[in-house]
């Protein structure tokens, strides 16, 4: 592997982090997005709490999903400087488009896609782990069905439960719960997405030989991703928030509390196993899943579809994306 020198390791790493920001700027209206629709906590004072919890979710999971990225995605032995550098410009201009649009996509999956593309341009289709990329496309399917089941459970339970209070009584309470489902959903949120960058920045220094022999992840990159994306997440993503928390269907408390802690199961047990999901796939599956309970009809499909369009061609996008930056690269090298 090529060795590349100190400035250009820093830079990347910088443009890793710059990532991991965007992520969570883009991804802000994941954590925010129903407490903010149901006005249980003004968007400026949601952020900030989903930022904190954003921020602390590495004292709670371990770094399964950091290994998975660095090992399981493509083989660490054909990762370089370049491959990394197209990876993250590939993630980047994807995160940007859909962001400028308003299209909830997976800032997981473009980076996957991203990283996919550069080792796929470096070396061909031996490049990719296949046992690994193919658990992670798996949950492209079941992370937002898991999500869109649980709320749908906790709905049907809660509903029974609450069936002797006044509707009074159930919105106070479950705006009180809120404040606890909401940052369960931002401590998965950080744990799952913040590792996926803390993978890519290990695997580069494993690549440039500055872990040894043995692939781990320094506690500085856990802390620095952790600080970006909640740094991220404070500045907030209103476009998407629009999106996710007011357009795909009409939340109250009760269910805005059943739609984050649905999303929030399911980041825990991906977290857990290692497997990088989609938190943006997650919590749609979650809020359309508590509009199905009321009716079908509540759910406005058309906007929901278009969700599922953009997550179909996140993946081949950023890999083309981020194939053409490192034919870019070589060529002017």
């Amino acid at each position: 592997m090529d060795a590349i020198g100190l400035p250009v390791l820093v830079g990347l790493i910088a443009v890793a982090l710059l990532f991991d920001f965007l992520n969570g700027l883009h991804d802000a209206a994941n954590s925010i997005a129903t407490i903010v629709s149901t006005r249980v906590l003004r968007p400026q004072y949601a952020v900030v709490w989903a930022a904190f919890f954003n921020f602390v979710a590495f004292m709670v999971f371990g770094l399964h999903v950091a290994n998975t990225i660095g090992t399981e995605i493509i083989d660490p032995n054909v990762i370089d400087a370049q491959v990394i550098f197209a990876a993250l410009v590939g993630a980047i201009v994807w995160n940007v488009v859909t962001w400028g649009l308003g299209i909830p996509s997976s800032s997981s999956h473009a980076l996957i896609g991203g990283l996919v593309g550069g080792g796929i341009a470096k070396a061909g289709l031996s490049a990719a782990v296949w046992s690994g990329l193919s658990k992670t496309l798996l949950a492209i399917v079941l992370s937002p069905l898991v999500g869109f089941l649980l709320a749908l459970v906790l709905v049907a339970i809660v509903s029974w439960l609450s069936v002797r209070s006044t509707p009074f009584a159930v919105d106070r309470a479950f705006r009180i719960f809120q404040f606890f489902s909401a940052s369960l959903y931002s401590l998965g949120h950080g744990g799952n997405d913040a590792q996926k960058t803390m993978g890519i920045i290990a695997v580069l220094l494993f690549s440039q030989g500055y872990l040894g022999s043995e692939f781990s992840v320094p506690f500085w990159v856990v802390l620095s991703c952790q600080a970006a994306m909640a740094l991220g997440t404070l500045m907030g993503g209103w476009r998407i928030v629009r999106t996710m928390g007011l357009r795909i269907t009409k939340l109250t408390p009760m269910q805005g509390f059943c739609a984050e802690t649905g999303g929030a199961a399911t980041l825990f047990m991906a977290t857990f196993l290692g497997v990088p999901v989609s938190t943006t796939h997650t919590i749609t599956g979650s809020i359309v899943g508590v509009g199905a309970a009321r009716r079908l009809s509540a759910v406005r499909w058309n906007v929901a579809s278009s969700i599922v369009y953009a997550w179909v061609i996140t993946i081949p996008a950023s890999a083309i994306v981020a194939a053409l930056a490192y034919w870019v690269v070589a060529f002017v090298k």
